[in-house]
């Protein structure tokens, strides 16, 4: 039975950054015991909001009630002290130190009076606790650079839980699990609401938000968009309020008849894999998606065939042409770019402008005589821009400025002003809100249609079962089978995925 007074009750906050107001009267609701999903698409006020409930940022106006009585978060330790835990997608853990000392982190249990020495059997008892509470059967002094993302993650809840957190924010916090981590991670979720916790769950992925909330709340462009209660969520209205239209078309199909194979990859051999080898062909207007889980080798082989890494062997060919890669800037030469899965790390500059981003990886086509011409760099910055419907006021805005799906349009830029002929893609819409996914979406297709050659690495199921023409589908790098479009089955790629199907498409 839902209480009558909601745990959490966040009334007409406002927040103004210089330029933009983040909030505008936003109000969220929370009762005991209850999975309150929050969407929106990039720049919407999701982090805003979760960042004045947590503690991190104090809003201009509006109030905060906890159970009834209007609190005055100040700080972190304010938002820890009354029970509110924030689980952030970048974990905060150190995984050089035990489970039990990321849990009690800062707070460990002393004995020994002045001395202050940890008492570590108090510390492992307590974890042990916790972890028996979430279902994570491992020994307390497990260092946590041995666990899994996901595992992680449920150390992370353990600490929130041993401060005893009432509510705990989860943000986007399936974003690098696998299928069966993420099922795991729904199994903690029912628990901990069980339990009477109450969850503020934000995520882009709409298929995992039906399946856990027991409410949606929709923020658009810094204000309330509406609430859906249990039996309205649905991936349509949810993205009706997200966006404020219906979004038609959201899957492209292709147009043009598929070609013979252009891009063979024969016998590669990465250094993850060193045992096994992969081979694969793709045609121009075709859309080849890799699936397979976490740690199947699928970024490895995309940075072999890219450069960045030196494969053990193995060759790549275009056209019937044999290309010798040996390094990023061999394969930009020859047309084969990547979009890389962790587009802040290795794909943007972003202390850098739009501007210096795009024209980055080739200089010398904007340079005369050694000198940059910075006139002809702003007008190809500027038609990218506008071809890619990039949300900017100018194109010497820093990228480090942009959203999540703007910073991903800006990585697709600088190649797309390269004029590509292969393009891989390694998970082009993670973190990324649907409106720009569907935008991304129609890039790739176009892309494929133009005669580029599309590869697209992605494990978010919906995604490649919905973009992909082909599907090859590794498991502990090698490729298990190749299902063509009309065979596609979520079930028969997770079948591939975990090793099935070796013996029918080996050669």
């Amino acid at each position: 039975m839902v209480a009558k007074t909601p745990l959490l009750e966040a009334q007409n906050i406002t927040k103004t950054f210089p330029g933009v107001k983040a909030l505008d009267n936003v109000s969220l609701t929370v009762h005991t015991g209850e999975v309150v999903a929050l969407i929106g698409e990039n720049g919407a006020g999701k982090s805003t909001l979760m960042n004045v409930i947590g503690g991190i940022l104090q809003p201009d106006s509006g109030s905060v009630k906890l159970a009834g009585k209007i609190v005055n978060i100040r700080n972190v330790s304010d938002a820890i002290s009354l029970g509110i835990g924030f689980i952030h997608q970048e974990l905060n853990v150190l995984d050089n130190l035990t489970i039990a000392a990321n849990v009690f982190l800062g707070r460990e249990p002393l004995c020994f009076g002045p001395l202050k020495i940890i008492n570590r059997r108090k510390m492992y008892e307590q974890t042990k606790v916790h972890l028996r509470r979430l279902g994570l059967n491992l020994p307390a002094d497990t260092p946590l650079g041995e666990l899994s993302i996901a595992s992680q993650q449920i150390v992370e809840i353990a600490k929130a839980l041993s401060l005893n957190a009432r509510l705990l924010i989860m943000d986007e916090p399936t974003s690098s699990l696998t299928l069966a981590e993420t099922k795991r991670l729904f199994e903690v979720i029912r628990q901990l609401r069980n339990d009477g916790v109450s969850i503020i769950y934000i995520s882009h992925r709409l298929a995992e938000v039906k399946e856990c909330a027991d409410r949606v709340v929709v923020l658009r462009d810094g204000a309330n968009a509406g609430l859906l209660s249990l039996d309205e969520i649905s991936h349509d209205r949810m993205v009706r309020l997200m966006i404020g239209r219906d979004l038609e078309d959201y899957f492209i199909p292709p147009t043009t008849k598929t070609q013979t194979a252009y891009f063979n990859v024969t016998d590669l051999i990465t250094t993850a894999w060193p045992t096994q080898r992969i081979s694969f062909e793709a045609a121009k207007g075709q859309i080849l998606g890799f699936a397979g889980l976490i740690g199947a080798g699928r970024s490895e082989m995309a940075r072999a065939i890219f450069g960045v890494d030196k494969p053990i062997s193995g060759s790549v060919s275009m056209a019937g042409r044999k290309l010798r890669i040996n390094c990023a800037k061999d394969a930009i030469e020859n047309g084969i770019y990547l979009v890389p899965e962790d587009r802040r790390k290795s794909g943007l500059i972003v202390e850098m402008t739009f501007r210096q981003n795009i024209t980055l990886p080739r200089l010398d086509r904007y340079a005369v005589a050694g000198l940059i011409m910075k006139k002809k760099e702003k007008a190809i910055a500027k038609s990218q821009a506008e071809s890619l419907s990039v949300k900017i006021p100018s194109v010497e805005t820093l990228v480090s400025n942009l959203s999540g799906g703007n910073q991903q349009k800006v990585v697709l830029a600088k190649w797309l002003a390269l004029e590509p002929k292969v393009i891989i893609f390694d998970e082009p819409t993670r973190g990324i809100d649907v409106g720009s996914k569907s935008e991304i979406y129609h890039i790739m297709r176009n892309l494929a249609e133009k005669g580029v050659v599309v590869i697209i690495i992605s494990s978010d199921m919906e995604e490649i079962l919905g973009v992909s023409d082909r599907i090859a589908v590794m498991h502990e790098g090698r490729i298990t089978g190749i299902l063509e479009r009309q065979d596609f089955d979520e079930e028969k790629v997770m079948q591939l995925a975990v090793g099935g199907g070796t013996e029918r498409y080996a050669e």
